[in-house]
């Protein structure tokens, strides 16, 4: 019997021949492992590891995985009753009893792992045992918004800005009683007081780590363009080229998941969180950049050709899709708990649905004019903790939306923290209602999808309210 892959058509031409290459690499005895990984629902990275020896055929019967593993919020504490009958507490078939998935590796995503001797990495894709793609995917649902944009002669590039913080690891509290779902935090110490954004001084004082980052990022072949000190302490930055928007998410998966590896190696703690509980912290973002190219003529359909203008009239449309669906594509932009925290009024994040011109206040910044072929959207809504799949996937769906309709965005908010526009969600619960009741996006992602979502953003939420925290302690124990 045929193997997975070729028994469902799983691979495009490209990828069988780029199976090939890699079945002799593995031949060879260049690698001793290879690491099968694929991206959950949360956009961290899960899957096994297979020697060399066998890897080749593991990319072809691909990988069996239990289905517990799209379960799972983000204690990975398992939140749907998978052993009931059925399926499981899910609304597709093939969930029930903890049964297996496949992921099945695209041999296109190649790469060695230069912090990890002797090891290859495969980004994966899930299936049901059907051969089909499984709903619960957040790398197919992406690349179902990119074809939907692609029919209509449309292709997204996105620019990645992120944020992040480095600090040095004391103690990873690794004790007996410190085990759990989740584990204790580990305790740190800053890098940097902070503070000092972008002197020379301060990114010096760091150069060490800096260059660590740099020479993985670009050995793994990615388009790195600077690295930064960030305003606050420990808090670093840094940018991506524009890529096609499949590209751009893959790579926001790997630049995450390589510099918490490589910090840990080295002694330090790496974290996406958006605002550490940390004293004097900042808040950490995701600046999503995007723009759509004209696939026949390569021409960026966002710059403007009238003198004046800073959005061509399909940009202004994108923006106006953007501004439409804003409430509802924050429980994609920023999908945790901890990450409304961030939105707060002068603050050089968001606080409303709101659009400029280079006004890095407002949600939306443009940026652009006539003849400038980098004309493009900065969305400044997102966290670092986003999964990227699902943040591009509802920016694509919500600014192609814009151009069907040929919505308008209305004036530019020039005061943006004292405009009129509707006000972002202010919690995650907020977020998720707007998304429950936004057509397009349960359309677009599926009812299914949307109402898996939200079950385990809910049972985050459900955790989180059965905690007493610290502000209650201090305000009501000697109160009362």
């Amino acid at each position: 019997m045929s193997a997975f892959v070729e028994r469902h058509h799983l691979w495009t031409p490209e990828q069988v021949d780029a199976a090939h290459v890699l079945k002799k690499r593995f031949e060879s005895g260049e690698f001793d492992t290879i690491r099968f990984s694929f991206p959950d629902q949360h956009g961290i990275l899960r899957g096994k590891t297979v020697v060399a020896e066998a890897a080749y055929d593991a990319m072809q019967s691909g990988v069996n995985l239990t289905t517990t593993l799209l379960a799972k919020d983000t204690s990975h504490l398992t939140v749907f009753p998978v052993f009931t009958t059925g399926n499981g507490g899910f609304e597709f078939e093939g969930m029930g009893g903890a049964s297996d998935f496949t992921i099945v590796a695209d041999p296109l995503s190649f790469k060695s792992l230069p912090w990890a001797p002797r090891t290859g990495w495969l980004l994966c894709d899930a299936y049901m045992p059907t051969g089909q793609a499984s709903p619960l995917s957040t790398r197919h649902i992406l690349r179902n918004a990119v074809a939907q944009a692609k029919a209509s002669g449309y292709e997204m590039l996105a620019g990645l800005e992120v944020e992040f913080h480095v600090f040095k690891m004391l103690d990873p509290k690794m004790g007996l009683d410190q085990s759990g779902q989740p584990g204790e935090a580990p305790e740190v110490a800053l890098l940097t007081h902070g503070y000092q954004y972008l002197t020379e001084h301060r990114f010096d004082q760091v150069d060490d780590v800096m260059q660590l980052i740099r020479t993985h990022l670009q050995a793994l072949g990615l388009p790195l363009r600077t690295l930064e000190v960030e305003f606050g302490p420990s808090q670093f930055e840094i940018t991506f080229a524009p890529t096609p928007a499949l590209e751009a998410a893959d790579m926001m998966i790997l630049v995450r998941s390589a510099i918490k590896q490589l910090c840990r190696r080295q002694g330090l703690h790496a974290t996406f969180m958006c605002r550490p509980k940390i004293p004097n912290v900042m808040s950490s973002g995701w600046h999503l950049h995007q723009s759509l190219k004209c696939i026949k003529t390569g021409k960026n359909v966002f710059m403007p050709t009238e003198k004046g203008d800073v959005l061509s009239p399909v940009g202004t449309h994108y923006l106006a899709g953007l501004l439409r669906h804003a409430t509802a594509t924050a429980a994609f932009a920023t999908p945790t708990i901890n990450g409304y925290r961030r939105y707060r009024p002068f603050s050089l994040a968001p606080d409303r649905a709101s659009w400029a011109h280079d006004n890095r206040a407002a949600m939306l910044r443009v940026l652009g004019g006539v003849g400038q072929e980098a004309s493009r959207i900065e969305n400044r809504i997102g966290e670092p903790a986003a999964n990227p799949y699902l943040y591009m996937a509802s920016q694509l769906f919500s600014g192609m939306d814009g151009i069907q309709h040929q919505w308008q965005p209305g004036p530019s908010a020039d005061t943006p923290y004292t405009c009129e526009n509707k006000a972002l969600p202010r919690s995650l619960a907020d977020a998720l209602d707007a998304l429950r009741a936004d057509p397009l996006l349960c359309d677009k992602f599926g009812q299914g999808f949307i109402n898996y979502y939200c079950f385990i953003k809910e049972a985050e939420l459900s955790r989180f309210n059965l905690t007493v925290s610290e502000w209650e302690q201090k305000e009501y124990f000697n109160l009362f």
